[in-house]
């Protein structure tokens, strides 16, 4: 088991292949097992990092309230210490808001990114005609965090898959472990319900990195995640998009050869 103190956090990592440095940072609920369909072939060009965000399953807990700005400094402390700098970062879901905020506050350490559907709701809340889609997709996950606050991680777990990520009965149909993974780190979830900069981003900041910036989203038309792409997209200077097809929010889970050749070509760059 590899740890690295990140940022004065132990965080457990792993590392496979060998060439340019890509570090991929997981969503909200789950761990660095997320990535083992596209691990082994982005391997074959790159030095592959994965690694637990703080209080996420193998990875140190942290009793006091987290905050997305935590994360990115846990990730310039990890891409440092393993001597990746500058490295590819990908995201998925609130990974990619890990990375987009990296990307904002130190561009020197990336050399490019890749986002998959940020819920950046919160450059939604700032437009009136778009508030109403920030809105929507607060009170999606408003009775999750009722659960939450309760304690009743469990509940909030299958809830959350169900209502906000898979759909119903998909919690059923979730491995036992994955749905362990999703008990255990239900309360990391709560913490970036109650970070007020969990979902907001520095547009201007972001404006000055100048990289390759792969930005991506499945075919389901959610407004939310086209909407804050949109606004993404003219923030970055040098970015691109894709569009997965019958993927989902998990396109390195669902299609992962498409997302291995997707990501490949710009971690290369």
């Amino acid at each position: 088991m590899a740890v690295i103190r990140a940022n004065g956090v132990a965080l457990y990592y792993e590392v496979r292949g060998a060439g340019p440095g890509l570090v991929l940072v997981h969503g909200s609920w789950g761990d660095a097992d997320c990535w083992e369909r596209v691990a082994p072939g982005l391997a074959e060009r790159c030095t592959v990092v994965s690694y637990n965000r703080r209080g996420h399953s193998r990875s140190e807990e942290v009793l006091t309230q987290g905050s997305v700005h935590e994360d990115a400094a846990d990730l310039a402390a990890l891409i440092e210490g393993l001597g990746l700098a500058p490295a590819f970062v990908c995201g998925t879901l609130y990974g990619s808001m890990v990375a987009l905020r990296l990307a904002a506050a130190r561009p020197g350490l990336l050399r490019g990114l890749a986002a998959h559907e940020p819920p950046a709701v919160g450059l939604l809340a700032a437009d009136p005609d778009q508030r109403p889609l920030a809105d929507a997709a607060l009170d999606r996950v408003a009775p999750v965090r009722a659960l939450l606050e309760r304690g009743e991680t469990a509940a909030a777990a299958e809830l959350f898959v169900e209502t906000v990520t898979f759909g119903p009965g998909a919690w059923a149909r979730l491995p036992a472990p994955l749905r362990h993974t999703y008990i255990r780190n239900a309360p990391t979830f709560l913490d970036e319900l109650r970070d007020p900069d969990a979902f907001d981003l520095d547009l201007a900041a972001l404006g000055n990195f100048g990289e390759a910036a792969l930005l991506t989203q499945g075919d389901d038309g959610d407004p939310v995640s086209t909407a804050v792409l949109d606004i993404i997209d003219l923030a970055l200077p040098k970015a691109e998009r894709h569009l997965y097809e019958g993927a989902g929010r998990e396109p390195h889970v669902v299609r992962p050869a498409e997302f291995v050749g997707q990501t490949l070509p710009y971690a290369l760059r």
